[in-house]
């Protein structure tokens, strides 16, 4: 079709990933690690040579995030981290990098330890500071991450990256290529977790870049390092990744209603103080999350209940529905007591970081309601 397809056809058709052998209706999985070659020991397939940088299942899945991003060009990695490790590793010695202060504490751990072994100034900014940062120090690359993880913060992405002279590099887990396409909105390149919502059923671990400028010097970088390292994404969990994505526009359709329904609930509750969602009028970022979210405001949210640590993890521990574990985007709600997992970070003890997953409303409020009581 000439006309541009909408993400959810995109999805559903998972870009056109076929089986043209046998002409399945979906891609068939293809584990080998290395490819024929004839009799003149030309390639069979001259795109595929071995499984480090060749596979067919990593490319459609590849294809439909790319679709989905309007993106020029995608490569998945196995994981979130080695996503952003390999934009970093494609930094000069003694560069600078500007980083979003708050954001994932596993971000922002390796990204100290990196920048301080291979001598790179790091400027760590809170996220309403990013904008008169980057005018007045130039950096090689600014990070930011947009809603954060767990305060749930939103960045205006063009005026960061207006405000950029280096490379912005944006962090957009929390609301998926569903509801934000930063590289519309001038991020040069975009990270996701594709673990979280963009597998959504706790079962891939996997990360992913996509950039609208592929022949950018820092990009060619970035593709050259990820083929030689071999930080690739195996095909069983490519296909794994393709099939959940055919999904992925119904399912954050749902967390998102699911949680902005569950933060209006919980911030009119008389035992919780706080809870933080960009789609709360009194959130701060609220505004930006109207102009740059469309179609919802994610799964992700925060509660801050009255009390203390105790009160937190009471209230954790009589929660049913909402599994206690390490994680966000799936299907299934999750909850997590913040403070037990990284209490060196200055967290609140009473902080609480929720994922809303597809559950009926209904079910959901009432898990938190006996909890709260």
């Amino acid at each position: 079709m000439k006309k541009p397809l909408h993400p959810a056809t995109i999805a559903a058709h998972a870009a056109g990933a076929l089986d043209p052998q046998s002409g399945g209706v979906v891609p068939a999985l293809q584990p080998s690690t290395t490819f024929l070659r004839d009799e003149n020991y030309a390639l069979v397939r001259p795109d595929n040579i071995y499984s480090r940088d060749n596979s067919d299942n990593m490319r459609q899945a590849e294809a439909v995030i790319r679709a989905l991003e309007n993106a020029q060009d995608t490569l998945l990695f196995p994981s979130g981290m080695a996503a952003i490790a390999a934009v970093f590793r494609a930094l000069p010695n003694r560069a600078t990098a500007i980083v979003q202060s708050g954001i994932y504490w596993g971000t922002t751990a390796w990204v100290r330890e990196f920048c301080a072994r291979r001598e790179i100034t790091l400027i760590e900014v809170p996220a309403a500071d990013l904008v008169m940062t980057c005018q007045t120090r130039p950096a090689d690359l600014v990070l930011i991450e947009t809603p954060s993880n767990p305060w749930l913060l939103t960045v205006d992405i063009a005026a960061v990256k207006a405000a950029t002279q280096g490379v912005l590099l944006v962090d957009g887990t929390a609301a998926t290529p569903i509801l934000t396409r930063a590289l519309d909105h001038g991020a040069d390149i975009v990270m996701h977790s594709a673990t979280k919502g963009i597998n959504g059923h706790s079962d891939v671990l996997a990360g992913v870049l996509s950039t609208a400028a592929p022949d950018a010097g820092v990009w060619q970088a970035i593709k050259a390092d990820r083929k030689m390292a071999g930080a690739i994404l195996g095909p069983f969990e490519a296909w794994l990744l393709t099939r959940a994505m055919r999904t992925l526009p119904l399912r954050v359709e749902r967390m998102s209603q699911n949680a902005l329904a569950l933060a209006q609930h919980l911030m009119a509750h008389d035992a919780v103080a706080d809870a933080f969602y960009p789609g709360l009028p009194h959130h701060q970022g609220h505004d930006i999350a109207l102009r740059q979210m469309q179609g919802g405001f994610g799964s992700l949210l925060s509660v801050l209940v009255k009390g203390g640590r105790d009160d937190a993890l009471r209230v954790t521990g009589k929660l049913a529905l909402f599994l206690r574990a390490t994680s966000l985007g799936g299907v299934e709600s999750l909850v997590e007591h913040r403070y037990t997992i990284e209490p060196h970070t200055g967290i609140p003890e009473n902080l609480i970081r929720v994922s809303a997953g597809i559950e009926h409303i209904d079910d959901l409020i009432a898990d938190w309601d006996q909890a709260l009581a």
